[in-house]
């Protein structure tokens, strides 16, 4: 017998859309572009070449239209993993839960998200206003913790020398490591972006070893996260949002990649000069190259 999700499991408008982000499955392309912020959201939509769906409810931004003869989105997620999964949770229900009858379907949709996002690189020869693909989100952040079917990205070699080389505390959550899609990654080497594994933190100053007032745990984290290397692989750049798109997208059946515009660089203590220029670069190159 087919489970009816519960009202209060499965909140939806009086419009029948999904609660947060007032979308309908008529409302979502095949492929979704994933920003933080909600101005960036018409940035991205100007390389469109038709809106056709414009929808807000509070930092969650989403515009719809057309690239190149397909159906895409542009939705803003505001900030962190906390919202991320909001987000993507609910972007997935709208293809894969009928959302009338409140139950599963029985044939799943697979959606491609492309977060387009600004990131600090812990690499010195990674400088700013360059352009970077994540092959993998660490993350730091505890979020696939409380989902069933995440302890491999959990119990792993990587995981378990990246905790004994950087003397990871036990008042942390346990990191984890998720895959980008193999696929989508190739298309960013093709575009000659770096690439490397994303660290994901639960904050912007502490969780990434930023001391302003207050001192931090680990005043070495930064360092121990740029000389870490395993098999050949790096990490390269700190933001709060990758791990949490590729571990849901893994465990929902989507694919995804991560791409950020590098815009500032933590040891050489570089700030772009112009920041939302590159961003709009990287926009247009991804968008061209993608759809």
């Amino acid at each position: 017998m087919t489970k009816t999700l519960a009202a209060s499991e499965l909140i939806l408008n009086p419009d029948g859309s999904l609660y947060h982000c007032n979308l309908l499955p008529e409302n979502l392309g095949d492929t979704v572009f994933l920003v933080g912020d909600p101005d960036r959201v018409p940035t991205v939509s100007a390389f469109f070449d038709t809106v056709d769906f414009k929808t807000q409810k509070r930092e969650i931004v989403t515009h719809t239209g057309t690239k190149n003869g397909k159906k895409v989105t542009v939705i803003s997620t505001g900030m962190g993993t906390d919202n991320i999964d909001i987000v993507l949770t609910e972007l997935d229900a709208v293809v894969n839960i009928d959302l009338q009858k409140k139950q599963l379907k029985d044939t799943h949709k697979q959606l491609t998200f492309i977060r387009l996002g600004t990131s600090g690189s812990l690499q010195k020869h990674i400088p700013v206003d360059s352009f970077l693909a994540s092959t993998h989100g660490l993350g730091m952040d505890g979020l696939l913790h409380f989902y069933k079917n995440s302890e491999a990205f959990t119990y792993n070699p990587f995981v378990e020398k990246f905790i004994e080389e950087t003397e990871w505390s036990s008042k942390l959550s346990r990191p984890y490591l998720v895959e980008g899609d193999e696929d989508l990654i190739q298309k960013a080497k093709n575009l000659g972006f770096y690439t490397g594994i994303t660290a994901t933190a639960c904050g912007f100053y502490g969780p990434q070893g930023r001391v302003l007032r207050l001192d931090v745990q680990d005043s070495l984290l930064n360092e121990k996260l740029s000389r870490f290397e395993y098999n050949g692989l790096k990490i390269t750049n700190f933001e709060m949002e990758t791990s949490a798109i590729f571990g849901l997208s893994k465990l929902l059946g989507h694919k995804a990649i991560s791409i950020n515009c590098i815009i500032a660089n933590r040891f050489s203590g570089e700030y772009s000069k112009d920041y939302k220029k590159s961003v709009q670069i990287m926009i247009e190159k991804v968008l061209n190259s993608f759809i």
